[in-house]
């Protein structure tokens, strides 16, 4: 089953869940209203969201409290695209102008905290503390997450475990807390809840190694982002560390001071550097551990279309190309 697959036999929900963004992303600022239009607007794999409905109903879920949880973490998660692109300055986003670009860096910070809020105050309507704390904690740790790859960029002596701790604060995070939202749903008993956020922080965690390998590797039109950027923002992703560990002095050298000034002027050289050290392929087999992870993690669910598309969701994480 493709993604594209997933997607359609999830379709009825997620146009559910696509009703209540637009509802309740309603503002009487009418700035927030046509940003939140053409964030909305943009495009985007809706995975975070989906996430929540397929826990949910794998577990057997018959309410209707999925549609809003998913809709608040895509909230979450559309508030820290907003914030993130300030951070780095980012121009692209999708392959559109990003929301920073367009409208500016202070309309987008706001905006992005109006999501926050927003996603808050529909937490509370589902008036469960267990749903709160998981999306609190959520929250404040992919804060600490943006914290600690600011601290991290143009830090060439940035470590896998460092690394590792960033990207599961700032995304695998987010991941985990949706798997775990349909479980809480269900009240399901512990084992299984902690199963199904295990399956989420290793597909998150596999989602992102594959974005790291995507910025020297993939089509820009198919990724719609720039390649190169995050070596423009000194970002020391996992195809950099590796080359540098794996390269020789001269080659480390090259891609240390690449990362310490953000320079993409040696773009050319340090890509060279990262095929021939197979930094890519590395980065691609760790991506694919964490998908054989999370697959394993699903073993305590029952055997249905649901738990499939979990199983597929892992194998698109590890091996797309957008």
């Amino acid at each position: 089953m493709s993604f594209e697959a997933i997607r359609q036999s999830l379709a009825q929900d997620m146009a559910t869940v696509d009703r209540v963004i637009r509802v309740r992303l309603h503002s009487d600022v009418a700035l927030i209203n046509q940003m939140s239009e053409y964030i909305i607007n943009g495009g985007g794999k809706r995975l975070r969201p989906a996430l929540v409905v397929l826990s949910a109903k794998a577990l057997g879920y018959t309410g209707e409290h999925h549609h809003n949880l998913a809709a608040v973490v895509e909230f979450i998660h559309t508030a820290t695209l907003l914030h993130d692109d300030v951070v780095d300055e980012s121009e692209l986003r999708r392959g559109h102008a990003t929301a920073s670009t367009l409208f500016g860096n202070g309309p987008s910070v706001l905006v992005g905290d109006f999501l926050y809020s927003r996603a808050f105050q529909m937490m509370v309507e589902i008036n469960d503390m267990r749903v709160m704390q998981t999306l609190a904690n959520a929250t404040n740790t992919i804060a600490e997450g943006e914290v600690l790859q600011l601290l991290s960029c143009h830090d060439a002596s940035a470590d896998v475990t460092s690394y590792l701790r960033v990207i599961y604060c700032k995304t695998a995070k987010l991941f985990e807390a949706a798997m775990r939202l349909g479980a809480i749903l269900t009240q399901a008993d512990q084992a299984i809840e902690e199963a199904v956020a295990k399956y989420g922080m290793h597909l998150g965690t596999a989602f992102q190694l594959i974005d790291d390998v995507l910025d020297y590797s993939g089509d820009e039109q198919v990724t719609g982002k720039n390649l190169g950027d995050d070596l423009s923002e000194g970002k020391p992703t996992l195809p950099l560390i590796y080359a540098m560990q794996h390269g020789n002095v001269k080659q480390a050298s090259m891609i240390k001071l690449a990362i310490e000034q953000g320079s993409i002027e040696c773009f050319a050289e340090v890509l060279e550097v990262i095929h021939q050290t197979g930094a890519l392929e590395h980065t691609r087999q760790q991506a694919q551990i964490e998908s054989d992870a999370a697959c394993a993690a699903l073993s305590v669910l029952p055997n249905t279309s649901y738990k499939q598309s979990l199983l597929q969701l892992a194998d698109f994480a590890a091996t797309r190309k957008f």
